[in-house]
């Protein structure tokens, strides 16, 4: 691929997505309580897909494997995002959490609308930690790379 036609994250933003949804499956079955925390099945949903990713900037020989990884990561948030709000109540069997202390007389609705805000919040941001650890790996490992395999 002509590294001049490229755009600045490296790949095209269909193939970004398609990363980010690679992550997607954990999301649905750790939601619906399929999976669990601390098993094997567990682990390979949550470490596969940044494998994936740092695979794949390696191999296209992306230009700066950090940024795009930041953008899968913060792709696969918004798809975290997305799935935790849409199965929100299945997540928590119809008992949906509450806040406690000085803001436990609040409104039931405005409890929900400050935890969804929070949980939104955390998905955008885990998603981009994720993004920017295996894009630091991948950039690390890139510059590791002898010469004769990091250019096309």
């Amino acid at each position: 691929m002509n590294t001049r036609n490229r755009p600045v994250s490296g790949l095209p933003l269909p193939v970004l997505v398609l990363l980010a949804l690679l992550a997607a499956p954990r999301v649905v079955l750790h939601d619906l309580g399929i999976i669990h925390e601390g098993t094997f099945v567990n682990a390979l949903f949550v470490f596969a897909p940044p494998l994936v990713w740092i695979i794949v900037v390696l191999w296209r020989r992306v230009p700066n494997p950090f940024l795009t990884l930041v953008v899968v990561g913060l792709l696969y948030g918004v798809v975290l995002m997305l799935g935790h709000q849409l199965l929100w109540h299945l997540a928590w069997e119809g008992e949906a959490p509450r806040l406690g202390g000085a803001l436990a007389d609040l409104s039931p609705m405005v409890q929900q609308v400050i935890l969804r805000g929070f949980a939104a919040l955390s998905s955008l941001v885990t998603g981009t930690i994720v993004g920017a650890i295996g894009g630091l790996i991948a950039w690390a490992v890139s510059k590791a790379l002898p010469e004769s395999t990091r250019t096309g």
